[in-house]
């Protein structure tokens, strides 16, 4: 008899998305309610319509400057006009398939018990693949955020360049290297200045993380089940902002260096033993606008009685815009109407926003201190110890 769960034809779109949503991705969802990610309905607008696109560049309103005239009934009063700048924004597409053979759940029969006529024992496979599509795409969309950020700070060139050293905080530049309880507020405050008070989030490698709790600098946040009790979280705030771990994080190992000089003579740069550095990321709110632009099939259900002895597979597909704000993503290095990770990453594909002007010292570009990205560089041991 047909597999009834699990057969192409009977296959119900609807109630596996369902399924999928009732499974709290908590991780992604303490970031939006972080606000570093904001959405757009614009985006929305521009890249659903009927004829859809895969890349667009939105109109990005400047903010009122210049000074005012002294008002004293003999000056004249001087008009500006604002600037619209123009962001390139990409659809990041991506999809994935995951295939159960039908014996492997026949040989899972409870009590050994071999699956009746019109039943299947064994695994529930569909609350289980609902659970883990989930945490898989909580997982993905993450990736995509850090390779953008890995690409934004892989910028080169004038004010490009310019925005990656002031949104650059290097640790081990500091002093003795040493992470203090001021680390985060002070590159809050090299990057956006009075602006500072809109970073909300920072992504972490976990051992940058487990550093900062021995050291009693973060806290876990708090989650209240459906029974009503309280639990502490995988998720930790430090001076007040989420605290996102993700091991995906930018590490480098950065060779010894010997002394340089005789200890206790001016000029004097003592021996570096080797060590791994680690990037931090710094979001504020609005860092990152972003949209669920939808496929035209997000997932489907494919059944091939012949291979293997009959196996269902599982198909998922998404389309989304993360798009960082004063950042346009340029398209200089695309192969395809999807960009990779890699070319994500590529610093040629991004630019900070500005008024198109041909010549580069003539452009009138955003004041990076509204953009609210920043990072943080040091190595354990020496930076974060």
């Amino acid at each position: 008899m047909a597999n009834t769960k699990f057969d192409a034809k009977s296959f119900n779109p609807e109630v596996f998305r369902y399924m999928v949503g009732r499974v709290p991705n908590l991780t992604m969802n303490e970031i939006v309610k972080s606000k570093a990610l904001a959405r757009n309905a614009e985006i929305q607008a521009v890249f659903s319509s009927e004829n859809g696109t895969a890349y667009s560049r939105l109109a990005m309103r400047g903010l009122l400057d210049g000074e005012a005239v002294n008002y004293d009934g003999q000056t004249d009063i001087s008009a500006t006009s604002t600037k619209t700048f123009e962001q390139g924004m990409v659809v990041v597409g991506r999809a994935k398939a995951w295939v159960e053979k039908d014996f492997s759940q026949d040989i899972t029969a409870t009590n050994g018990s071999p699956a009746t006529a019109g039943s299947r024992s064994g695994v529930d496979f569909m609350q289980n693949v609902a659970e883990q599509v989930g945490e898989y795409f909580d997982n993905l969309d993450q990736r995509t955020i850090l390779v953008i950020l890995q690409g934004v700070f892989a910028m080169s060139g004038g004010k490009n360049a310019e925005f990656v050293q002031k949104h650059t905080y290097d640790v081990s530049a500091q002093g003795d290297g040493k992470i203090t309880a001021t680390t985060l507020n002070s590159a809050a405050n090299q990057a956006c200045g009075a602006n500072k008070k809109k970073f909300s989030l920072v992504f972490m490698h976990s051992d940058v993380a487990t550093n900062l709790e021995n050291m009693n600098l973060v806290s876990h946040l708090k989650y209240t089940d459906a029974e009503g009790v309280q639990r502490d979280l995988e998720l930790y705030t430090w001076n007040g902002k989420l605290v996102v771990i993700d091991d995906d994080m930018p590490v480098e190992e950065v060779a010894a260096t010997p002394a340089v000089g005789t200890e206790g003579q001016a000029g004097y740069v003592p021996a570096v033993p080797a060590q791994t550095k680690y990037t931090t990321y710094i979001m504020g709110a609005g860092a990152i606008a972003f949209e669920d632009i939808g496929a035209k099939v997000p997932v489907e259900m494919d059944r091939n009685p012949k291979t293997n002895g009959g196996e269902d597979t599982l198909y998922v597909r998404q389309r989304k815009v993360f798009a960082p704000y004063g950042i346009s993503y340029e398209k200089k290095s695309q192969a395809s109407l999807s960009p990779t990770d890699a070319e994500l990453q590529n610093g040629q594909n991004w630019a900070l926003v500005h008024f198109g002007e041909t010549a580069e010292n003539k452009r009138s570009y955003i004041n990076h201190k509204a953009i609210p990205l920043a990072r943080i560089n040091g190595c354990i041991g020496f930076s974060f110890l």
